[in-house]
């Protein structure tokens, strides 16, 4: 994983939270991803994910990947909010 990668919509595929829609926010060391949804994950405890757990889909929430890559504060409800419009749009 790599620096791009944060803000990428993501699907888990294992665990108590599978089929659920994350937003991958920052990179949790060999082999791993930090996620969080908003709601259930929220920014300030996100869940470290295998990444061979996560089905990477083609959307990305750019302004929330800008924001934590610069290091400006999120809200757990922008997240919350990107991600719905995205799967409303079918992302």
């Amino acid at each position: 994983m790599d620096e791009n990668d944060i803000g990428r919509i993501c699907i888990s595929r294992a665990g108590r939270d599978k089929g659920r829609s994350f937003a991958i926010v920052a990179d949790g060391g060999d082999g791993y991803a930090m996620i969080a949804d908003g709601t259930m994950r929220k920014l300030a405890k996100p869940k470290r994910k295998k990444l061979k757990h996560l089905h990477m889909t083609g959307g990305r929430l750019e302004q929330i990947g800008d924001k934590l890559r610069a290091g400006q504060k999120v809200f757990d409800a922008e997240i919350w909010s990107a991600l719905n419009n995205a799967e409303s749009k079918g992302e």
